[in-house]
């Protein structure tokens, strides 16, 4: 049976930024505990022992908070840990493939840019859970992302798509309550958590901000 998930605050997970693998488990832990609801393994700096090492000491944390781990990119290392499913780009291996290899417990989002691809992903159903919609803000976070699409982008995305969809690309405490305007299911985010100095307090004040606006 297909997991149950909350997108309203996503926490997108990059070792790098955190300062490892460690402080990466730290960083998670403190979220989890101010109100992370799903967390994406994202390192594409590192080579993917690494990446099946942290998410194998990531899974135990997520399971306490009944919170499902994906992992950007790669079903190898999804298979390979146990987490909880996949989160693929337009570049990266058909949602459709990702499906038929994780089977149909497995959750799945895929990264949309434009009112063409949302198109494309809403013949989907039954093989994608969810959709990232982004980049609103330019972000250095992601080098090969498409240009920002800001509010009103967004806003035109998730009223197209028949999925639940997550906001992504440049979102901070100070633009957070901006960008649920457009209507998101949630907020994706990485340095305003990985980066910042103390994790559970700036997850925490993020979920305030989302519980607001869906109030």
């Amino acid at each position: 049976m297909r997991q149950t998930f909350d997108l309203s605050l996503y926490l997108v997970l990059d070792p790098v930024q955190c300062g490892g693998h460690d402080a990466a488990l730290a960083v998670a832990a403190a979220a989890l505990e101010g109100g992370a609801t799903l967390v994406q393994l994202r390192a594409p700096e590192w080579h993917k022992r690494a990446w099946l090492a942290l998410a194998l000491d990531l899974l135990p944390l997520t399971r306490a908070h009944g919170v499902p781990l994906v992992i950007n990119d790669h079903v190898d290392v999804a298979l390979a840990s146990g987490a909880d499913g996949v989160h693929v780009g337009q570049r990266d291996l058909p949602a459709e493939l990702a499906r038929r290899l994780l089977g149909p417990d497995a959750l799945i989002g895929l990264s949309v840019s434009n009112l063409t691809e949302v198109a494309d992903a809403n013949r989907l159903e039954g093989i994608v859970d969810y959709l990232g919609a982004g980049p609103v803000y330019a972000t250095p976070t992601k080098t090969d992302a498409s240009a920002p699409g800001g509010i009103d982008g967004l806003a035109a995305m998730c009223a197209q798509s028949r999925f639940p969809t997550v906001a992504i690309g440049g979102i901070q405490a100070h633009n957070a309550a901006d960008v649920m305007r457009a209507n998101p299911a949630g907020l994706a985010v990485v340095s305003a958590i990985c980066k910042a100095r103390d994790p559970r307090d700036a997850a925490r004040l993020l979920r305030e901000t989302i519980a607001r606006a869906q109030s």
